[in-house]
């Protein structure tokens, strides 16, 4: 009909936002690369991973005049690709595979090349979050630590089955067999030492456990295969803990490197709250983390100084990144859903999400609610009202409010105490009760006052 309008401002065609982008489809050993088709000839080329191809696909992208660039998280291929690229000073839109995969009828990479350009090109694309290059660095060497230790944790299992094996259940009256008793009595039995009175003299005045119970416990069948497990694990063991201190000291010197610039706080650093975990690194990180950040994060309930590392580690110390608290925990996936469709909210569910920090702040969240503390008292009482998985991810959120109001605005931490929660709680009931007895026609009042009324 004519005059009859169709629907959008242009007809069904989108706007172009990006008119220098380029799509990248990442692979293992060749990566396909799209740009518009009035920049080139062949606007669709594949680059093998060698470096130098790399280089020529950057030379490349320079020459046609793209200055913006979109590619897939795929494994950690898209790693080399990323850094040369951003080196070269082209914008890398790193995005997330879920966001763009769900589109039928692409099943080459060339078509994925080209719909990855299409859809920058168009600004219908959003960046994976990135931290700064020297952020980056830190957080490679956390992530490698973490990994270190996880390996050494295996081989104390390897201890401890080989200890079994030999029926000495040292693991049994000793907290923790990586301790000073545990570990000097392991050493003596590698090295040949099998008499349980011998091996007792090894405990150390403050294991709980009596010189006698460790006696009894140190009587086994000391078989040599078994000692020659016990040896090789201890090794290993050992290995894997001087790779950890290896680890922290090239943390310790990207620390000071981040520090170079900044200002250490007129304010003294405030006294010790957390005492240190037993795989925390050597050096002193609060002081560091102090300079890095002008606060003393680890003040918060929950927050030791390893914690604030790794989490300065995974979200950086600009949380300018997001607006707002709400963005912080959305990206972390700890804020409720908003699954709606015609007008009814079909699911509020947490979306499930690999984020370490997001790991990390469950983790502060459970041992938090064994504080007597305001966070604590609430971790409680939510998880005996919805159980502890919602309590847990309700006390992780209130967490990363924290850290991200202190980090953006400077908050200092202040503990109301349980005392003041339970009132807050109390007063809140009040009125709640107050308000649904107003609504069904009645007043609702004190014992007291009923009593008065009576007499």
């Amino acid at each position: 009909m004519p005059g009859k309008r169709t629907r959008g401002t242009s007809a069904g065609r989108l706007s172009t936002i990006n008119p220098h982008a380029a799509g990248i489809d990442i692979g293992a050993t060749f990566h396909v690369v799209a740009v518009p088709s009035d920049r080139d000839d062949r606007p669709v080329r594949t680059f093998r991973t060698f470096s130098s191809d790399l280089h020529q696909l950057a030379d490349w992208l320079t020459e046609v005049g793209i200055t913006t660039v979109a590619m897939e998280s795929t494994g950690v291929y898209w790693i080399p690709v990323f850094e040369i690229l951003e080196a070269r000073g082209f914008e890398v839109l790193l995005v997330n595979a879920r966001d763009v995969k769900h589109v039928p009828g692409r099943k080459s990479d060339v078509n994925d090349a080209q719909w990855l350009q299409q859809l920058h090109q168009h600004g219908l694309l959003r960046g994976s979050f990135r931290p700064r290059d020297s952020v980056v660095r830190l957080r490679a060497y956390l992530r490698h630590r973490e990994r270190l230790v996880d390996y050494a944790a295996a081989h104390i299992q390897h201890m401890q089955k080989a200890l079994m094996q030999m029926n000495v259940q040292l693991h049994h009256v000793v907290t923790d067999i990586t301790g000073l008793t545990g570990m000097r009595i392991i050493r003596a039995i590698v090295s040949g030492n099998h008499a349980p009175e011998q091996l007792a003299a090894f405990r150390d005045r403050r294991c709980h456990a009596s010189e006698d119970t460790i006696r009894e416990a140190l009587i086994g069948n000391y078989r040599p295969e078994h000692v020659f497990a016990l040896r090789q694990a201890l090794e290993l063991y050992d290995f894997h803990q001087a790779k950890v201190a290896e680890c922290d000291v090239e943390i310790e010197a990207v620390l000071g490197g981040l520090n170079e610039q900044r200002v250490t706080p007129d304010a003294p650093l405030p006294s010790v709250r957390h005492a240190k975990g037993r795989n925390e690194p050597a050096f002193e990180v609060r002081p560091a983390l102090y300079t890095l950040l002008g606060a003393d994060l680890s003040q918060i309930h929950g927050f030791g100084p390893y914690t604030v590392l790794r989490l300065v580690a995974e979200c950086g110390d600009d949380m300018t990144k997001w607006p707002t608290a709400k963005h912080f925990t959305s990206w972390l996936s700890l804020a409720p859903g908003n699954k709606i469709s015609g007008g009814r909210l079909l699911s509020s569910k947490t979306r499930r999400s690999s984020n370490r920090a997001t790991a990390v702040l469950r983790i502060a969240a459970v041992n938090i609610g064994r504080t007597q503390t305001a966070l604590g008292a609430f971790y409680r009482r939510l998880a005996a009202r919805t159980g502890k998985a919602k309590a847990v991810t309700a006390t992780a959120r209130k967490l990363a409010i924290l850290f991200y109001n202190a980090l953006r605005f400077g908050m200092t931490y202040v503990d109301p105490g349980v005392s003041s929660y339970e009132e807050r709680y109390r007063q809140r009931v009040i009125h709640n009760l107050h308000r649904r007895a107003k609504s069904l026609g009645f007043t609702l009042v004190t014992a007291a006052t009923a009593t008065e009324g009576v007499s």
